[in-house]
């Protein structure tokens, strides 16, 4: 691969402008303002910050590491897993939908520009819905995009959708968005090499709150987001 070409793709695919719809999901963020917990940069922050070091970020960097290390090494049966178990894990319908709606975007935008035999190889093998961590781990290994790079950029991108969000819904300046993406540094890479070295057996998150938040967010009256 030519020089800072797989920098370019990452850049491309967790771009906040790729056509998989994250701005319409809120991962239950919606719920969590209307009813006062996230109301300002601090508590945006500490919620935030549990996403991604307790939560869904977290639980997402090891499947699409998982997803990256069974196409490398040609594991037929853990890329299996891998889709299986993150089929699986949503805790809500509209988790589901989040993960789901945007891994098919993910493997049709890349089909289109970016095609590679492990994309295909992964439809062969998992009849079921792609989960979003899994379509770009399984396509970030297709391109032989280094692992450690995949997984930093893939926790920002999710931290930085939660941001987006939460500047529009609080509502937040723009400044505040900034200064809670500038705080995640230190954390993110962090995060990131804990999730390298978790097994897949080994996922878990305690952000109990925010999937309550998901599930009432299904029946809220007034809603901006899907999720």
């Amino acid at each position: 691969m030519p020089e800072n070409t797989a920098l370019l793709r990452l850049m491309s695919w967790l771009s906040p402008s790729f056509p998989v719809g994250a701005y319409t999901y809120s991962h239950g963020l919606e719920t969590a303002v209307e009813d006062g917990d996230i109301k300002d940069r601090a508590s945006a922050g500490i919620w935030i910050t549990d996403m991604v070091a307790q939560g869904a970020g977290r639980m997402d960097a090891v499947l699409m590491i998982h997803a990256w290390r069974a196409v490398v090494n040609e594991d037929d049966d853990l890329l299996v897993d891998v889709a299986e178990m993150a089929e699986a894990l949503s805790a809500t319908s509209e988790l589901a939908l989040e993960t789901e709606s945007q891994g098919a975007a993910f493997l049709k935008a890349v089909d289109s520009a970016w095609p590679t035999e492990a994309t295909d190889l992964l439809r062969v093998r998992h009849d079921g819905a792609i989960a979003y961590p899994v379509a770009v781990g399984v396509t970030a290994a297709g391109h032989g995009v280094p692992l450690t790079e995949a997984a930093v950029a893939y926790l920002h991108a999710y931290a930085a959708n939660l941001i987006s969000a939460t500047v529009r819904l609080v509502p937040l300046g723009q400044t505040d968005g900034l200064l809670l993406t500038s705080a995640l540094e230190p954390l993110i890479p962090k995060v990131a090499a804990t999730a390298l070295v978790t097994p897949l057996d080994g996922i878990s998150t305690m952000t109990f709150m925010a999937d309550l938040k998901s599930m009432q967010h299904e029946t809220q009256r007034t809603r901006l987001f899907r999720s």
